[in-house]
């Protein structure tokens, strides 16, 4: 299982070096289209001029190199946390056969399946990078935030909508504004379940992307907060 999980980080590492290279070369050829444009401009009128610009934008992006996820790969699929694609699955549902991401959930061992065609869609991402761990906890020691007066069962609707997202940086402030309110009273039943939840999200996620042991990310978490 370690020995998974070691191959698939360094798939994910991998693969983010790659993505990051063709991030660069689309804005290299675009920043180079766009000054030519600019310098010719004389040769266009302002109709076509914006045409010619718009469309180059369009063909860069459709260009790029979409990322996908392979067979052993971790992601995280929105509310439900980390999981290991299994396997991809083509299924023919009427006329047409489509793929999909067998996903197991790390946390329970559920087993979910996602259109590939979709996926980008549903919220399926990579783990973050080790910077963006740091960001992570920048936003939990953010103390000076002002939370709304409101119902407990309407800042539940909106906490848990943030949670859906799959960011962790939502999923972040979710924990913080939670552990916040907590210093000032009690909370219900289903927003210390809610707490369980983001936090459970937060210490899986940061722990596989900085390699390093959930209790160790736990106490840094109950650290700040103490």
């Amino acid at each position: 299982m370690n020995d998974r999980f070691s191959a698939a980080r360094q798939n994910i590492h991998c693969r983010k070096s790659i993505k990051a290279f063709f991030e660069f070369f689309e804005i290299l050829c675009y920043t180079a289209l766009s000054l030519f444009l600019k310098a010719h401009r004389e040769y266009f009128d302002a109709l076509l001029f914006r045409i010619v610009f718009l469309l180059s934008r369009k063909v860069i992006f459709l260009w790029r190199i979409e990322i996908v996820f392979d067979v052993g790969q971790m992601a995280v699929y929105p509310a439900h946390g980390v999981g290991v694609i299994e396997s991809i699955e083509h299924r023919r549902i009427g006329e047409c056969e489509q793929s999909f991401y067998v996903m197991k959930i790390l946390k329970n061992n559920m087993v979910i399946m996602i259109p590939t065609a979709t996926s980008n869609n549903v919220g399926l991402r990579s783990i973050i990078s080790p910077k963006e761990v740091n960001d992570v906890f920048d936003i939990l020691q953010e103390k000076d935030v002002e939370i709304g007066a409101q119902t407990w069962n309407r800042r539940y609707r909106e906490y848990m909508e943030k949670i859906k997202t799959g960011s962790v940086f939502e999923v972040a402030a979710v924990l913080r504004d939670l552990y916040l309110l907590q210093e000032d009273k009690d909370l219900s039943y289903g927003e210390r379940k809610m707490m369980d939840t983001a936090k459970g999200l937060l210490v899986k996620e940061l722990s596989i992307a900085n390699e390093t042991e959930e209790c160790k990310v736990e106490e840094k978490i109950e650290l700040i907060f103490s």
